[in-house]
């Protein structure tokens, strides 16, 4: 891939996180894409998921604490504004 496009692409994720979340970093932005394409899995490919999250419980778990710290992180942010 080009790496302008690249670079515009990781522009988006950070606003997205930042909008998302209330601020943006790089810790956030690869938890915000982990949690969207996990996400996505899940719903358009559940099997996958599901056998994903057969095959490695303690991945499961780890994802379960991503999902809910996101959760977490975005109602602190819709309650500041």
């Amino acid at each position: 891939m080009e790496k302008e496009f690249i670079e515009k692409f990781d522009g988006l994720l950070d606003k997205y996180t930042e909008l998302l979340l209330g601020e943006s970093g790089e810790d956030l932005n690869e938890k915000v894409k982990m949690w969207a394409l996990y996400s996505h899995i899940a719903k358009s490919m559940s099997p996958l998921a599901k056998h994903w999250n057969e095959t490695y419980p303690e991945a499961k778990e780890e994802m379960k604490k991503l999902i809910a710290e996101i959760k977490e992180l975005n109602e602190k942010n819709r309650q500041k504004n």
